[in-house]
C-alpha cells in the first residue's frame, strides 16, 4: 500500500501541489506566531474580526465554566439544547424566513441539503467555481444528471433548464465566490428557478453577516431572499466561530431534520461555540460599524493595488498563474511578514494558481499598506 501513497505524493510534489500543516499560535483575529514570528494574518475568513471581541470570548468562556461542552450526542438524541434552538430564531431572523437549522460545519449544511433534495427524479444545475461542498453535495445527492453551468452565464443556465425534462430541478450556486470575490447574479437566478418550477439554493459563506441589511446576505441585499429555497450559511466566516446552517420554511426545516443524513447522524455543536455565534450575531447586527470597517478597509486595498471596484468584497486574488510560482510568492510574503497563502488546482481551475487575500475589518490601515507594498 504505501508504494502507491509515495507515487502519488511524488506526483503531487512534482506538480507543485503538495500541501503541509503549519501550526500557528494566534494573537488577535489578524495576527499570528509562526516559528516566534508574528505574521499579518490576510488568510482568515474572520472578516469582522469577530473571534477574538471580548463579547464572544465571555460568551464562550461564561458556557464553557457552567456547563462544558454541553450534551455530546447527535441534535436528535441529546445534543439540541435551548441554546441551540435560540440561535436557530435569531438566524431565522436574520434571514427573514421561518425556521433555521443548526449543522456542525458549512460543509455538511451543503451535503444535506443537496444529498437530499437529489434522486433520480432529479437535475441539480451548478456553477462551474461553486464551493466543494457543493460538488460533493451534488454528488452525494446521486441525481439524474449533475449540470455544469458556465461560471455567472445566466443564458447558459437559461438553455440549461429549457431543455431538462427530468420532474425536479435543483440551481445551486454560491452567493458570494471564495476564490474570486465576485458575486452571483442571484436575482436571475431567482427569475430563471420561477420561471422553470425549479428549487434555488443558494450558499452565503462568504456575505453573511458581510453584505445586506444588517448583514442578512447577499439575498437580502438584492431582494430575492423570500424567492431563495434554501440559504445555506456558515458560522465559521464572519461570525468567528464554528457551523453552519440552513434557512428556510418550517416545513422544509422539519423535512430535512428527518431525512438530511449528514444532519441526523452527527453530533451537535458544542454549547460553547453556540454561545460565542449567538453574541458574535448580536453584535453584527446591532449597528453596522464593523460592516463599515470592512468597507473601508476593502476600498483602501483597492485603491491600494491599483484594481477597480470591488463590489464590497473583501476577498482579493493575485493570479499568478503556476503552481510553483504561486507558492514562492507566497514564501516571499511570509518573509517579509504577511501570512497570505498560495491556492492552488484543484481548488482553482488549472493554470490559476493565486494568493488569495482576505480582509477583515480588525486590518488597520496600515497592515493594508504594508502589503500593498510588498506585493
Amino acid at each position: 500500500m504505501t508504494g502507491w501513497v509515495a507515487e502519488a505524493l511524488a506526483t503531487l510534489q512534482a506538480d507543485g501541489r503538495m500541501r503541509a500543516l503549519r501550526p500557528v499560535d494566534p494573537v488577535d483575529a489578524v495576527t499570528v506566531r509562526l516559528d516566534g514570528r508574528r505574521l499579518k494574518l490576510f488568510s482568515s475568513n474572520d472578516y469582522l474580526g469577530l473571534s477574538s471581541h471580548p463579547e464572544v470570548r465571555t460568551a464562550a468562556s461564561s458556557a464553557a465554566a457552567q456547563v462544558g461542552m454541553g450534551p455530546r450526542g447527535a441534535a436528535l438524541v441529546c445534543g439540541h439544547t435551548t441554546e441551540h434552538a435560540a440561535l436557530e430564531r435569531e438566524l431565522a431572523a436574520l434571514k427573514g424566513v421561518e425556521s433555521a437549522l443548526l449543522f456542525p460545519t458549512g460543509f455538511q449544511a451543503n451535503l444535506a441539503v443537496l444529498g437530499a433534495l437529489g434522486g433520480p427524479d432529479a437535475t441539480f444545475f451548478s456553477d462551474a467555481l461553486n464551493h466543494a461542498s457543493i460538488i460533493d453535495g451534488c454528488r452525494l445527492g446521486r441525481p439524474r444528471q449533475v449540470q455544469v453551468y458556465r461560471h455567472r452565464d445566466t443564458a447558459d443556465l437559461a438553455r440549461r433548464l429549457a431543455a431538462c425534462g427530468t420532474p425536479r430541478k435543483v440551481v445551486v450556486s454560491d452567493s458570494v465566490f471564495s476564490m474570486e470575490g465576485r458575486a452571483a447574479p442571484l436575482a436571475d437566478l431567482a427569475d430563471l428557478a420561477e420561471e422553470h418550477d425549479a428549487t434555488l439554493v443558494v450558499d452565503e459563506a462568504h456575505a453573511t453577516l458581510v453584505r445586506g441589511p444588517a448583514g442578512a446576505g447577499l439575498a437580502a441585499e438584492v431582494g430575492v431572499g423570500d424567492r431563495v429555497h434554501f440559504q445555506v450559511g456558515t458560522l465559521s466566516k464572519a461570525f468567528g466561530a464554528q457551523g453552519g446552517f440552513v434557512a428556510c420554511d418550517a416545513p422544509t426545516r422539519r423535512w430535512l431534520l428527518n431525512v438530511a443524513r449528514p444532519y441526523i447522524f452527527t453530533t451537535a455543536l458544542p454549547l460553547p461555540v453556540v454561545a460565542a455565534a449567538r453574541a458574535a450575531l448580536a453584535i453584527a447586527t446591532r449597528n453596522d460599524d464593523l460592516r463599515e470597517a470592512l468597507r473601508i478597509n476593502v476600498e483602501r486595498m483597492g485603491l491600494a493595488l491599483g484594481v477597480g471596484p470591488r463590489d464590497g468584497s473583501p476577498i482579493f486574488p493575485v493570479v499568478v498563474g503556476d503552481n510553483t510560482a504561486a507558492v514562492a510568492e507566497s514564501g516571499r510574503l511570509l518573509e517579509a511578514g504577511f501570512h497570505v497563502p498560495a491556492i492552488r488546482p484543484p481548488t482553482v481551475p488549472e493554470g490559476t494558481a493565486r494568493l488569495r487575500i482576505a480582509l477583515s475589518a480588525a486590518h488597520a490601515a496600515a497592515d493594508i499598506e504594508a502589503l500593498a507594498a510588498a506585493l
